[in-house]
């Protein structure tokens, strides 16, 4: 499955977890993706975008 949003393209990012101690471990973030159905072009589609894009209105639902 891949975690990458359809109209802005943001997607999954790496770095490290750091403890007090100052250890370095990698650790990823994933972007708030929401599936769902939208029209495009006049067809129904199920598509993933992330919740910046939702609120923005870039994408509406389709009821």
């Amino acid at each position: 499955m891949s975690r990458v949003c359809d109209v802005c393209g943001k997607g999954t990012m790496y770095g490290n977890n750091v403890s007090h101690a100052k250890n370095h471990s990698r650790r990823t973030w994933f972007p708030n993706l929401i599936s769902m159905r939208t029209k495009i072009d006049g067809t129904v589609l199920k598509v993933k975008i992330c919740a910046k894009c939702l609120k923005s209105g870039k994408i509406v639902k389709h009821v």
